[in-house]
C-alpha cells in the first residue's frame, strides 16, 4: 500500500510539474504557431496555382436563409490573372480574402439584380480592391438599370470611411480617386438573346435578362475565355426565361440557383405549427421565382454543358449527409456531373482541354 501511495505522489507531482512547464511555455509556443501561420497566409496570391483558362471560386453560396456554412451570393471568375466578381452578398468577401485571391486584382464586378443577399457585401468589395491595388479608379460596377441607385447609395454610404482610411494612411495607399464603385449601365433586352456587357483582352462577357419576377430587371451572365466557357445564372424561375437556354448554349459548366421545394415544405409546416405567419407565407411566395434543381437539370441538359453545379442553396443544408436529397432529381435528369456548390469551392477550365476540374480552397 505504502509504495503504491509513494508511486501515485510522483505521479501527481510529475503531472503539476508538466502543468507549471506548459503553463510556462504556451504562450511561446502559441506565438510561434500564430507566426508561422501569418508567413503562410499574408500575401499569398492562389492564381499562380491556376493554369490559364477561366476559373471560378465559389465565395457565397447561400441564400438570404440563414446557414452558418455558407455566405450569401457570391462567384469569383478568374480568366487568366484577372478577377471578375459577380454579385456580393453577406459574408463573401472575407471568404474571398480568405481563399486568397487578391482584391487588388479585381478589374469589375457583375450584379445579376439588386436582392440584397446579392448586394450587400458591395461596399466591401470596393474597399478592399481600393485598398489592394492603391487603385486611381473606382471599382467598375456592371448591371442592368438600377444599379447606379445602389452604387450611389453605397458610395454615399462609405464616404466617411473612405476619407478616413485615407487620412490615416495617406494618399499614396488609400488615393482618394480610387475610392468606391462606378456604375456601368447595360440594357439587358427583351430577354430572348444576350447582349454583349464586357469584351476586352480575350475576355467577352454577355448577359440576358431573366424572369426574376417581382425582382426586376434580372440577368444571368456568360463569361468566355480562353476557348473555354461558362454561364452563372443569378435568379431565375428557368422555364420562364427563353433567352436563358439561348446563353447557356455549349457552355463548359452551368451555375445555377436551386430551391428544392420538397425540403422547403417542413419549414413552412413548422413555421406554420409555431405561428409564424410571416415566415410560412414567405416560403410558400419563393416557391415560384427560383430555378428547382430537376429544372436546373434539365437545362444543362437541353444546352449541352459539360457540368452542373447548384448554387445560393434553398434551403440550407449543412450536412454532407443531406446533399443526395437536394440533389436526387437533378441527378436523375442530367448525366453529367452534378455538385452542390460550397463556400471555397473551386471549378478549374484549363485552356486547351475539355476537362472541368473540381477543388477547394481554405
Amino acid at each position: 500500500m505504502k509504495r503504491l501511495i509513494l508511486i501515485a505522489a510522483v505521479v501527481l507531482g510529475v503531472l503539476a510539474l508538466l502543468a507549471v512547464s506548459a503553463r510556462a511555455f504556451l504562450p511561446g509556443l502559441g506565438e510561434r504557431a500564430f507566426a508561422r501561420q501569418v508567413s503562410e497566409r499574408v500575401g499569398r496570391d492562389r492564381l499562380g496555382e491556376l493554369p490559364d483558362g477561366l476559373h471560378v471560386m465559389f465565395c457565397g453560396t447561400g441564400s438570404p436563409l440563414p446557414d452558418p456554412t455558407r455566405a450569401q451570393a457570391c462567384v469569383a471568375v478568374i480568366a487568366g490573372e484577372r478577377i471578375f466578381v459577380v454579385d456580393s452578398g453577406s459574408g463573401s468577401v472575407a471568404n474571398l480574402l480568405l481563399s486568397g485571391l487578391p482584391a487588388g486584382a479585381i478589374e469589375a464586378a457583375f450584379l445579376t439584380h439588386f436582392h440584397s443577399d446579392h448586394v450587400s457585401d458591395l461596399g466591401d468589395l470596393g474597399l478592399q480592391r481600393w485598398i489592394g491595388r492603391a487603385a486611381e479608379a473606382p471599382l467598375p460596377v456592371y448591371g442592368p438599370p438600377g444599379v447606379e441607385g445602389v452604387v450611389d447609395g453605397f458610395n454615399a454610404a462609405y464616404a466617411l470611411d473612405s476619407s478616413y482610411r485615407t487620412g490615416h494612411h495617406g494618399a499614396a495607399i488609400a488615393p482618394p480617386a480610387g475610392r468606391g464603385l462606378a456604375a456601368s449601365v447595360f440594357e439587358p433586352g427583351d430577354g430572348t438573346a444576350p447582349v454583349t456587357v464586357y469584351e476586352d483582352d480575350g475576355l467577352a462577357v454577355r448577359a440576358v435578362r431573366v424572369d426574376h419576377a417581382p425582382a426586376d430587371p434580372a440577368v444571368a451572365y456568360r463569361f468566355d475565355h480562353a476557348g473555354r466557357s461558362l454561364v452563372i445564372s443569378g435568379d431565375l424561375h428557368a422555364g420562364r426565361s427563353p433567352g436563358f437556354a439561348v446563353l447557356s448554349e455549349g457552355a463548359d459548366v452551368l451555375i445555377v440557383e436551386a430551391l428544392e421545394p420538397r425540403m422547403v415544405a417542413p419549414i413552412t409546416q413548422a413555421a406554420s405549427d409555431r405561428g409564424l405567419a410571416s415566415l410560412a407565407t414567405i416560403t410558400v411566395d419563393i416557391l415560384d421565382y427560383h430555378t428547382t434543381p430537376a429544372g436546373a437539370a434539365e437545362a444543362a441538359t437541353a444546352s449541352g454543358t459539360r457540368a452542373l453545379v447548384l448554387t445560393h442553396v434553398v434551403p440550407p443544408v449543412p450536412s454532407r449527409l443531406m446533399e443526395p436529397a437536394f440533389l436526387r432529381e437533378a441527378r436523375a435528369r442530367f448525366d453529367g456531373p452534378v455538385r452542390l456548390a460550397r463556400d471555397g469551392d473551386v471549378i478549374r477550365l484549363p485552356a486547351g482541354s475539355d476537362a472541368v476540374e473540381f477543388a477547394h480552397w481554405r
